[in-house]
This record gives C-alpha cells, sequence and structure tokens, in this order.
C-alpha cells in the first residue's frame, strides 16, 4: 500500500527558517501495528538559502526508524503488554535508544518551552508509579496517545534531532 505525503503550506528550513523548495520525492517504508508495510512517498525539500536537504515526514513517522511512532510508543509504555509484530532485538534497540537519548529531548522541550515563554512543569522527577524518564516526558507533552509524536515534532522542526542512524563495519581478519 503507498500513500503521498504533503504538507498543506509551506514550511520553513529547520536549519535557517528561510523558505524551502522541493527538489525531488522518495519513497518511505514503515511498518504499522499490524505488521502490514506501508510505503510514503514524501517530499524532499532543500533549503533555498543554505542548500541543506530536508524531508518532509508526516507526524506518524520518525526518523530513521522503520516502525510509525505508534508502534514505539506502545512498546516504551507498556514493555510487557503490547501486541507490536516486532523482534527481540527491535524492542532492545528501541529500549536503548529511548534510554540514551530522553536527557536530551527533555532539554531539548524545556529549551524550545523558554524559548516560546511557555511554562515549565517544575517537579519533573518521578514518584514511584511510573519510570522516570516517561514520567519526566509525560510532564513536558502529556501521557496522552500521541506523546512520542509530541517530542519529535518540535526537535525535528528546529533541527536539534539527533542522527541515530548507524552501520556495524567489520574488518576482514
Amino acid at each position: 500500500m503507498a500513500f503521498l505525503v504533503r504538507g498543506a503550506g509551506e514550511l520553513p528550513s529547520p536549519c535557517c527558517g528561510k523558505s524551502m523548495s522541493v527538489i525531488g520525492t522518495r519513497d518511505r517504508k514503515a511498518k504499522k501495528s499490524s505488521g502490514e508495510s506501508c510505503i510514503y512517498n514524501i517530499r524532499r525539500l532543500g533549503c533555498d538559502n543554505c542548500d541543506k536537504i530536508h524531508h518532509e515526514l508526516p507526524n506518524f513517522l520518525v526518523p530513521y526508524k522503520r516502525y510509525e511512532s505508534e508502534c514505539i510508543e506502545a512498546v516504551l509504555t507498556n514493555p510487557s503488554n503490547h501486541d507490536i509484530p516486532a523482534d527481540e532485538s527491535t524492542l532492545y534497540r528501541w529500549f536503548a535508544w529511548f534510554k540514551s537519548l530522553v536527557d536530551y529531548w527533555v532539554n531539548c522541550l524545556i529549551a524550545i518551552m523558554l524559548r516560546n515563554k511557555q511554562e515549565i512543569p517544575l517537579n519533573l522527577e518521578s514518584g514511584d508509579s511510573k519510570p522516570a524518564p516517561l514520567f519526566r516526558i509525560g510532564r513536558l507533552v502529556g501521557d496522552a496517545p500521541g506523546w512520542l509524536e509530541r517530542i519529535v515534532r518540535p526537535i525535528v522542526n528546529i533541527n536539534l534531532w539527533l542522527h541515530t542512524r548507524s552501520a556495524f563495519l567489520s574488518e576482514r581478519g
């Protein structure tokens, strides 16, 4: 199944805020919670000022992840009670990814809130009922479904998303 993804308005460049032009499209695969793979045709945008290339991702896609954000969020929220069809190594990588970046995301969100003169919750520390990282995120973006989307969008849109894609190379022995 394939879908076209197009934004409704003109998007400013995340790196400098200037205008961007469409320079092409590319296909992006993602798995749904049902296990079905979908192909999304997304626009490639070039910054008219600094020539950097950006991809227009819909909210439900997380940069460099091959599952929709709803799937990743379901696993992170309920590690022992989810029905996401992903293998154990994928689940392990999602937990490691989340754990390694949650402090960075919290700090990015606080910086964005300060920039926008929004009130920052005073208590970001958890009680015993929830894991501390999820509690801290929940205090900033809410804990209703869609919290992962609410983290990704502002951080990506101001060009603070960290490149987390990696490749493993082995030496010939």
